[in-house]
């Protein structure tokens, strides 16, 4: 039954032959590896006004000088990337950059950055797409966590199937989200030049404070935090060049400068308008969105295109979450080849993806949405410091890099990574102390804690591979005596066959073993047991507490005990059901068991199943 219902919603297994990576021309990889970092311009705006809110509505005009700087912010970052292209034509994710560069540590807290990073960006993507929707339909809003944990489980279940980051998919809704997103600033700096802006209706609910604070550094600072969110998901092109079309470096270049200048370009002019048309966040139970409001006054609140950028916006946060969903599992795969998380993130699914990363990340980001209400704005503090961390860290093993290497133009390439990882370390630096207490601080504790687990899952495969190696190991002595026990639990037939298994291991050395719980019972299987025994010796076992384990364990210590050259085999036989749901009728023994006597040392525990007919 199980297997049935994931051959349904996973899909029929494929096999390895058909794992192949298609090569992506650079218009639908900017579609697959933008959707990340476009879609940060439906959040990013409101984000700093909400952070100068509290200086009141007049102090809202700062927010375009914010944003120029954070435009100029953003296009050193993405030309230090380009650098990391050049570079590393293989891909240059973070994590790989910085443990060829800078050592463990370094990147195990890049990866550590990076992990929380993406489950982040799913927490957010998602929430954020359900806001955009309930902003053109607030009767859906009750109803924003149900939507967004959905959102979740549909693209998550994608994933597990095998969805491949190209085609039609990725291009539609990125480039719709695109063409809106200009259409939108296009017509809003034309009213501007005309003279026919109507400035957008204040919230019922203005998110301002009723008592206006100070214009100071820090809250200057703070917005200037909050709007960096703008930057999330600027680096997937670096770790993707080898999906590119050959000449693979060149054309995710190109594709990254292409991107760059949209997301600026997006991100100015809606910060520029929201100004222009006042836009107020919205402080409401159920908020509309500062896109919202600013796409109703310039397009028209029942406008077809209204609602078009609403649903294409939803549509490329959910693409962005995509992003997500493909690079979590990637990073966890290469910490798990290196013995830093479970092996089991090495392992494809029927499918070919590594699904254990996958469901982990779904998992997760649905716990944080339903902790979070599905509230983009109350996620986005925790957001930005693990992104600037791995910035950070990414140009500095760069410079390291072409400290090493010094191929032609190193001391150039090396002064572009450095002033890169200057200004992400400034920021990084400001995003921890404005944002601490909204949240930040759990990031900045969470990533030691989880490079400590980290190096903890190292040892503990070091220690493992250490006491398996064969190196000075004894050689294998000859094994002079077996000794079997079968642990019974009434005569039938389920019993026979573990007797005459026992018979074909010891012939000479069998004992059958049988807990009294109850005197009647006792003396009922003595009498069967000389008819059906195959002359195998019962000991039966006293017990005044009525505790099966205690006693059993003992006699079994004391049976291994008596040789110390022979080898002592505990069989179990048990029954199997027709069906699945049979087996809850029935005590779980045999498991109690095997539990208990796995982790004893020095014996062999075997099963003989009797499967029991529909």
């Amino acid at each position: 039954m199980i297997s049935t219902l994931k051959r349904l919603f996973v899909g029929q297994p494929l096999a390895t032959e058909q794992l192949a990576h298609e090569r992506l021309p650079k218009r639908t990889a900017l579609a697959v590896f933008s959707s990340d970092a476009l879609s940060s311009t439906a959040y990013a705006t409101e984000a700093i006004l909400i952070a100068l809110a509290v200086a009141g509505a007049s102090a809202f005009w700062i927010a375009t000088p914010i944003a120029v700087g954070i435009a100029i912010l953003l296009i050193t970052v993405a030309f230090s990337y380009s650098q990391t292209i050049k570079a590393y034509p293989q891909g240059g994710g973070t994590y790989i950059v910085a443990r060829e560069n800078l050592g463990t540590i370094p990147s195990l807290t890049a990866a550590s950055a990076l992990l929380i990073d993406y489950i982040l960006t799913v927490a957010v993507s998602m929430s954020a797409g359900v806001a955009a929707i309930t902003s053109a339909w607030p009767w859906l809003d009750p109803y924003r966590v149900e939507l967004a944990v959905g959102l979740i489980g549909l693209v998550t279940l994608a994933n597990l199937r095998g969805v491949k980051e190209s085609g039609n998919m990725f291009a539609v809704p990125t480039y719709t989200f695109v063409a809106s997103m200009m259409l939108l600033i296009g017509m809003g700096l034309y009213n501007i030049v005309t003279g026919q802006v109507v400035p957008a209706p204040p919230p019922e609910t203005p998110h301002l404070p009723a008592e206006v604070g100070a214009l100071s550094l820090f809250l200057i600072l703070r917005a200037f935090a909050a709007g960096c969110t703008a930057l999330t998901g600027i680096e997937a092109i670096a770790d993707g060049v080898p999906a590119f079309k050959k000449p693979e470096s060149r054309n995710a270049a190109i594709t990254l400068a292409i991107m760059a200048a949209l997301l600026v370009t997006m991100f100015l002019g809606i910060t520029v308008l929201a100004n222009a048309y006042h836009v107020i966040p919205d402080g409401s139970s159920e908020p509309e969105t500062a896109n919202s409001q600013l796409a109703r006054a310039i397009f028209g609140a029942e406008s077809p295109l209204y609602f078009l950028l609403q649903i294409a916006t939803m549509a490329i946060l959910v693409l962005a979450s995509n992003t997500a969903f493909a690079d979590f599992p990637r990073l966890a795969y290469f910490l798990a080849s290196d013995r830093f998380l479970p092996r089991q993130f090495t392992q494809r699914g029927d499918r070919l993806v590594f699904s254990n990363g996958v469901i982990l990340l779904g998992l997760v980001a649905a716990i944080l949405v339903i902790a979070f209400n599905a509230r983009e704005q109350s996620l986005l503090p925790l957001y930005a410091v693990g992104v600037f961390i791995s910035f950070t860290i990414s140009q500095v093993g760069m410079v390291q890099r072409w400290r090493r290497v010094k191929t032609p133009g190193w001391v150039r390439s090396a002064l572009i990574n450095g002033f890169g990882a200057v200004m992400t370390g400034m920021v990084m630096l400001i995003l921890a102390s404005t944002k601490f207490l909204e949240g930040a601080w759990a990031v900045i504790v969470l990533i030691p804690i989880l490079v400590m687990v980290l190096l903890r899952i190292h040892r503990h495969y070091q220690d493992v591979a250490e006491q398996l190696s064969l190196v000075d190991a004894p050689r294998p002595r000859p094994v002079r005596r077996h000794t079997a026990l079968v642990l019974v639990s009434g005569v039938h037939r389920g019993v026979i066959p573990a007797l005459q298994y026992a018979l074909s291991l010891a012939p000479d050395n069998v004992t059958a073993v049988y807990v009294d719980l109850d005197p009647v019972a006792t003396e009922k299987i003595r009498g069967k047991w000389k008819e059906w025994g195959c002359g195998i010796p019962l000991v039966v076992l006293p017990s005044p507490y009525r505790s099966l384990l205690q006693p059993l364990l003992q006699y079994i210590d004391e049976v291994d005990a008596m040789y110390d050259d022979d080898v002592l085999t505990i069989i179990l036989p048990e029954f199997v059901p027709s069906q699945w749901w049979q087996y809850m009728l029935h005590n779980q023994t045999g498991l109690q068991l095997k539990a208990a006597l796995f982790f004893s040392r020095g014996k062999v525990v075997t099963s003989v199943p009797y499967h029991l007919e529909h």
